[in-house]
């Protein structure tokens, strides 16, 4: 199989090779393009959006500030789209899931391993929040919230919803290379069901990691709510108000997201998917949803994520962002489809795996990916609104106060955001030799 790590730099459009090793080597990867002579920049917007391309707002977080690692795995992903679920291990690589989520951490935190890039990962978390430089001590709880949206009970059903592969492969990264105990860390989806396929595989590996899910039984644990925890920046009416437990009572919190478009607010990556940890029905029908859209005039407003993103139980917590693309799905719901045609992925699933410390660039880079290999998603224009409210959160276009705890203390910038230059090159600021923006660092490895 094929092991290269390509970066869509401005030296690979003047037919520079970029070919590296894609753990020991992403450093050369960055670097490249900064030594090279800049070209003609050409940039594109498929759908009305907010925010301009290569015009970067708000403040880049992580490490590498506003770096996004996308690992690519062309082969992971193998349902011929037809009859039968599509999560089963006959239609998915672990082997690649494995190395998605390996080669994700090394690239994201420059290290040439998953063990350093936990130890980074931890200590950088703790810094953040003034808790000192140190890692991951036994006993501190890590609380994963997947997205499971499209589930109605613990049966199986062939709608997309997070893959079991790759929450097997985090769970075994985060034991075996992270080294976190089992009895230690918690698989959530508090909204929601954690459905028999995805209990089954990760409970065989992983007896005492705790599934906490809305309904408990069969193995899973119910979910409790801390009543109030969460004060809405603007009146929110009936919005539900309770986060779970496993959120409060978390040291730190990995957010999985899903890949994938959404009716009403265009797409649901990152920031939408905390709406899950709240006190909320497990049928849809009976919650509220105010705040949730874009305004479809462009004008700045307030929007309910912003507030989840920079609550302290939840964005504050979150150590790291991760975006399940093995599949990508253009509607919320339903089987997983259509193909994509963009390249790399040439009309195959987009098999890839994307993670931040930044929620606001990662989600950006999800905005750019859906908008442009479905332009015709429902309510996709101005999808970005949210991420522009987020990433100027100190000083909001809409001029809300973001003050989620409601204890008089504002969010400032949750992160970077911007557009790319163009759906081919898929640049961003720093990927130009720019000293500010997302940075796009992609690893590639072929399973076919």
């Amino acid at each position: 199989m094929k092991n290269i790590c390509i970066f869509r730099s401005v030296c690979e459009r003047r037919g520079i090779s970029a070919r590296v090793l894609p753990l020991a080597a992403i450093s050369l990867t960055v670097l490249l393009p900064v030594a090279c002579a800049q070209p003609e920049i050409r940039t594109e917007l498929p759908v009305k959006q907010t925010l301009q391309p290569l015009s970067p707002v708000g403040e880049a977080r992580g490490l590498f500030p506003g770096r996004v690692a996308w690992s690519y795995a062309p082969g992971a992903a193998r349902w011929d789209g037809g009859d039968g679920f599509w999560f089963l291990d006959g239609c998915n690589s672990q082997e690649a899931c494995d190395w998605l989520v390996g080669s994700a951490l090394c690239t994201l935190t420059g290290t040439g391993s998953a063990a350093e890039a936990w130890s980074v990962l931890f200590t950088s978390a703790n810094s953040s929040r003034s808790r000192g430089g140190r890692g991951y001590v036994a006993g501190e709880t890590v609380t994963i919230k997947i997205n499971n949206n499209n589930t109605y009970s613990h049966a199986d059903n062939e709608e997309i919803n997070a893959s079991p592969q790759l929450v097997l492969a985090l769970l075994k990264s985060l034991v075996g290379q992270g080294g976190v105990p089992q009895s230690d860390i918690i698989v959530a989806e508090p909204s929601r069901f954690i459905t028999d396929y995805l209990f089954d595989k990760c409970h065989a590996a992983f007896t005492d990691v705790r599934y906490v899910d809305n309904a408990g039984g069969d193995g899973r644990v119910k979910s409790e709510y801390e009543a109030d925890a969460m004060a809405y920046s603007q009146d929110n009416g009936p919005l539900a108000r309770g986060i779970s437990t496993a959120f409060t009572e978390a040291d730190y919190v990995i957010n999985m997201a899903l890949l994938k478009g959404h009716v009403g607010q265009g797409v649901t990556l990152c920031g939408k998917n905390w709406y899950g940890t709240m006190s909320i029905h497990a049928d849809w029908r009976k919650n509220f949803h105010n705040n949730f859209n874009q305004s479809r005039d462009g004008a700045a407003k307030y929007i309910t994520f912003v507030d989840f993103m920079g609550h302290e139980d939840l964005g504050g917590k979150c150590m790291l962002y991760l975006v399940d693309g093995l599949y990508g799905c253009r509607n919320v719901g339903g089987k997983p489809g259509p193909k994509w045609q963009m390249q790399p992925f040439g009309g195959d699933w987009p098999c890839s795996l994307f993670a931040s410390q930044d929620p606001v660039a990662i989600d950006m880079v999800g905005v750019d990916f859906l908008t442009n290999e479905f332009p015709d998603m429902p309510d996709v224009d101005y999808s970005d609104m949210y991420l522009s409210e987020a990433a100027q959160a100190g000083n909001a276009p809409s001029g809300t106060v973001y003050d989620p705890e409601g204890d008089g203390m504002p969010v400032g910038s949750l992160g970077v955001a911007e557009h790319w230059d163009n759906a081919d090159d898929k640049r961003y600021s720093r990927n130009l030799g720019r000293d500010a923006g997302i940075e796009l660092v992609r690893t590639e490895k072929d399973f076919r």
